[in-house]
């Protein structure tokens, strides 16, 4: 009797001598036995990733662990879904959000700002910039927030490729005059993580408004002036390598690194 026109009773005791269903059954059991047995390659193999995956993690892997696989986008100010190698991010910044390109491994960096405190959500915008230097790009970010119902300026430093890389170099990042400065150094973050994890773990130098109306220009109460120094260095760098990039010339192209350049807002 076909199995359509059996009762649900006849149908499961039937399941057993169906030579159909019995197929379905051990095909099955087959395929979920090679899955945990066998191992496929990455789909990333051709851009350099070496790994072979059990067929139940591959999926895993290629989304959230291979180093291999594309980057996001990490302009913080949009949901942006352009993803894709570094060059190409690079020039995706350049080019579609019009992020600021330079060949420095320093630079001050101006920011200005009117005293009205809600101004301080036009300025989250104003402070994206690329660095090139050591052959690598790294992602200058600063913004303003609310914190506590007080006006914050929060700048760090991300690492436009992995972790495993992000651990080579090292920056610093100062404000304030001499003698009354405010400094942080660490590491870069990888733009693998989302640039709100350095906010929520304050990994960058936070300036209270409180403390950057002391470090502004105190002859004028109209403007909140702000300028923060920065630097980044290799951390197996030589010195005197280090000394040389202090003395060299802004240029505007990537390319060469080229000390420090002077950004005004």
């Amino acid at each position: 009797m076909p199995p359509n026109v059996r009762c649900s009773t006849c149908k499961t005791m039937a399941l057993n001598d169906c030579r159909v269903c019995k197929l379905e059954r051990e095909s099955l059991a087959l395929e979920k036995k090679a899955s945990k047995s066998s191992k496929l390659p990455c789909k990333y193999m051709s851009v350099g990733c070496p790994m072979t995956i059990p067929f139940y993690l591959k999926w895993d892997h290629e989304t959230y662990i291979c180093d291999f696989r594309p980057y996001k986008c990490p302009y913080a100010m949009s949901c942006c879904s352009a993803h894709g190698d570094i060059p190409f991010l690079v020039a995706h910044l350049r080019d579609a959000h019009m992020v600021d390109m330079y060949s420095a491994s320093s630079f001050n960096r101006h920011y200005v700002e009117s005293s009205d405190p809600l101004e301080v959500i036009k300025a989250t915008s104003l402070m994206l910039s690329v660095f090139h230097c050591f052959g690598q790009y790294f992602f200058l970010h600063f913004e303003s927030f609310y914190l506590g119902g007080e006006p914050v300026y929060f700048a760090f430093l991300r690492f436009m490729g992995n972790h495993s890389e992000a651990s080579n170099y090292s920056y610093s990042l100062e404000v304030g005059p001499k003698g009354h400065t405010q400094t942080f150094e660490g590491i870069p973050q990888s733009i693998r993580d989302w640039h709100m994890e350095a906010r929520d773990t304050f990994d960058g130098l936070i300036i209270y408004r409180k403390d950057a109306l002391s470090y502004s220009d105190k002859d004028n109460k109209k403007e909140l002036k702000l300028r923060i120094t920065g630097k980044i260095w290799e951390n197996q760098q030589n010195n005197s390598n280090d000394d040389d990039d202090e003395d060299g010339l802004f240029e505007s192209s990537m390319g060469t690194n080229v000390g420090c350049v002077d950004i005004s807002s």
